[in-house]
């Protein structure tokens, strides 16, 4: 019984790493596969191409083919100017090398600051000047060995992306939003949480905000992957950008929520609105943690009639309170923070709209995928 156990924890800690295995087991093929093909090819310094395909390998194929073109585009230019530097430049002495060696790489690492797609030219020019490779065969067969390599191991790099347990970054992307979402649902219930002076809302918070950013992020870097996929013709996905705007309009939305909630209210108003506020709290997290799901799995998103109706019951009390005696006793701060917190959880709504419209493009998009396989 022990070790059937054992056995089924391993198991379900493997599936929860499913992306990172396909990601080494990419890494592995392209790596040996591209060593293979120089010694067929017999390439001197064969290993620079299974180097490259091994560093190019990205999560996706958005980020193989983006580490690709600016892994070639550095090694083209280190390759050039470093070549041509050794060509015009004696260096056999240590003086002359330290020279050599000076002029190859400030240009280059001025490029590389400027323009960080050129990192990797001045490792490339600094190669090209050391030994055996810059004196052994000369600096433009080193030049030309040095680009037929590092091209070889882009290609197999971007091949074994697009054929091998592909991940599309428009996926990543998805699922990265969805994790954003859920955590959002967690941001709620610790907001309103906070409105009733629950002790346990302000540590929670120093840890879900940095989850939240760095799903967003994670989703940013994914989205700007998808669009060089779009633009390189690998798929057909909607367009990413909408969906990354939503999220972070969301996400300025349960800012101004938080800033509202960051006082418990009056303990008077809380057993007014304090039924009204645990059931849009109740309704709003439901609705995102459906949200989340939908994005997953590219359905469509929960209904949304329990929400609407929680919150337009909380923006009815809300405005009964300047009828009420109630408000005329209350603090002008705390008058005004019910107020507040009504026009956030508003905002909130027409952006919650939006991000669920981006759900229904992503169920529609798989629809059409199914629909035509």
């Amino acid at each position: 019984m022990a070790s059937s156990g054992w056995i089924e924890q391993v198991i379900g800690r493997i599936g929860a790493r499913q992306a990172e295995l396909k990601l080494a087991l990419r890494v592995t093929i392209a790596g040996t596969l591209a060593f293979a093909i120089t010694k067929v090819f017999n390439l001197p310094q064969g290993y620079w191409a299974a180097i490259t395909a091994v560093v190019i390998m990205q999560a996706s194929v958005g980020g193989s083919l983006k580490a690709a073109v600016e892994r070639f585009m550095g090694t083209l230019a280190g390759a050039i100017y470093g070549g041509a530097v050794a060509a015009l430049l004696p260096h056999g002495s240590p003086l002359g090398l330290a020279g050599a060696i000076a002029a190859a790489l400030f240009p280059l690492a001025l490029l590389a600051a400027v323009k960080p797609s050129f990192r990797v030219a001045p490792v490339t020019s600094l190669i090209m000047l050391l030994p055996p490779t810059g004196q052994a065969i000369g600096p433009l067969a080193a030049a030309i060995d040095r680009v037929a390599e590092i091209t070889l191991g882009n290609i197999v790099g971007v091949v074994v992306s697009l054929f091998v347990l592909p991940a599309r970054a428009h996926t990543l992307m998805v699922e990265a939003a969805a994790k954003v979402v859920s955590l959002n649902a967690n941001l709620i219930e610790v907001l309103v949480g906070e409105l009733a002076a629950d002790p346990k809302g302000r540590s929670a918070l120093q840890t879900i905000h940095p989850q939240i950013r760095a799903a967003l992020k994670k989703a940013e870097a994914a989205a700007d992957e998808a669009v060089r996929e779009r633009k390189s013709h690998l798929t057909d996905a909607a367009d990413p950008e909408p969906l990354i705007r939503t999220l972070y309009r969301v996400r300025h939305d349960l800012v101004m929520i938080g800033r509202a909630a960051a006082n418990p209210l009056p303990e008077r108003v809380l057993d007014k609105l304090g039924p009204s506020l645990l059931r849009l709290r109740d309704e709003t997290c439901t609705l995102l943690l459906g949200l989340a799901k939908a994005l997953r799995t590219r359905r469509l998103p929960p209904d949304s009639t329990g929400f609407e109706e929680a919150l337009h019951t909380f923006v009815s009390e809300t405005e009964a309170l300047r009828s009420h005696a109630l408000s005329h006793d209350l603090p002008y701060g705390s008058f005004g923070q019910v107020f507040a917190l009504s026009f956030a959880f508003e905002q909130f709504r027409k952006d919650l709209e939006d991000l669920m419209a981006r759900s229904e493009e992503l169920a529609a998009h798989r629809s059409h995928e199914t629909a035509e396989s």
